[in-house]
Order: C-alpha cells, then structure tokens, then sequence
C-alpha cells in the first residue's frame, strides 16, 4: 500500500468516481479524478526522483491506465488513492528498469583511481597517528585517563565522571588541559 488513507467522505467520494469511471466511462468523473490526482501525483514522483518532465509523463501515464482499467478497481481491496498511487509507483518502477542505468564510461577522469595519492595519504595519516601516540604518552596519568575513554572508547564526560569518581567538571577541565598540550605539541598536524 503507497498511502494509508482513513475512510473519510473525500475517499468515498472519490472511489465512487472512480467506479464511475470503470463502470460507465464517465468523462466528468474522470477529469474530477484527474484534478484531484495529478498535482498529488506529480508531487509523489518528485519526492521519488523524478525530475518535472518524467513526472509529468508519469502522471500522464497513470492517469490514462486509470482510464484504461478503472473496471478492476475494486474498493473492497483498496481505496482509490492506494490503487492510484500504486499504478503510478509501479510505472515509474518499470520505467527505471526499461532505461536501466547510465553507461559508465571507464575512462572517465572521474573514475580513475589515482593509487600514489592514496598511498601518500595513507603515509600521512600513519605518521600523524604515530605523532599523536607520542604527544599521548607526554601527558599526565590522569588527562591521558581522560582523554582516552572520551576519544578512544567514545564515553560521554558523565560517563567518565562516574568511571573515575570524579565530578564533571574536573573532567571537563582535565580533557581542556591535555586538549591545550596536545597543540601544543602537535603544532600544524593539528585539524
């Protein structure tokens, strides 16, 4: 089910059209359908990714296999904006399979994975990582303590507080405290 639509005197309404439409192929029925629906509908397959000129084909899709099979609707199974809905969704569904996905073309700049810069950056981010571990070792117990179970073991600092025994304030001001010594130490590889 696209919609979940509560029994109201519009959905009555409307799925009355709509059995005007399959039953005597009432054209006022329809357009009044028509009124109601495509703006809805249009709306829906914007939201689904549809930009405005393959939504408004959609739409206009739609409504014409609701012209086309309103004789099947049947309002025992599912209100007229579910059975609308679903043909729409269901078009756009077969649409997206019929058009497939764009080609890729390898030799798209883009595309092209340039393995030294991936290989530098990994040096890089592997040299850093042995600064900080150094810079780490240079602080005191208790802010070292501190630091890794708020960076490391991703604790929340009233978690930490109860851990250590400590209010929450000191550990607001030990992390502050070995934060400062950790720029100061690390200098530029600071981010």
């Amino acid at each position: 089910m696209v919609q979940d639509e509560a029994i109201t005197p519009e959905n009555h309404v409307l799925s009355h059209w709509l059995l005007c439409v399959g039953r005597d192929r009432d054209r006022q029925a329809f357009a009044k359908l028509f009124q109601h629906y495509a703006p809805r509908l249009k709306t829906y397959m914007r939201k689904l990714g549809s930009d405005g000129a393959v939504a408004d084909d959609l739409v206009q899709e739609a409504m014409l296999t609701v012209w086309r099979k309103a004789e099947v609707f049947d309002p025992a199974k599912a209100s007229a904006g579910t059975w609308i809905f679903t043909i729409a969704r269901n078009l756009r569904i077969d649409r997206f399979r019929r058009e497939g996905r764009p080609e890729v073309d390898p030799a798209d700049p883009l595309l092209v994975v340039d393995d030294r810069a991936g290989a530098d950056d990994a040096l890089a981010t592997r040299q850093s990582g042995d600064r900080l571990r150094q810079a780490l070792h240079t602080l005191p117990g208790d802010q070292a303590k501190v630091v890794e179970l708020s960076f490391y073991e991703e604790c929340p600092h009233v978690e930490i507080a109860d851990r250590l025994g400590i209010p929450l304030g000191t550990v607001k001001s030990r992390l502050r405290l070995a934060m400062s010594r950790l720029r100061a130490a690390l200098g530029d590889d600071v981010r």
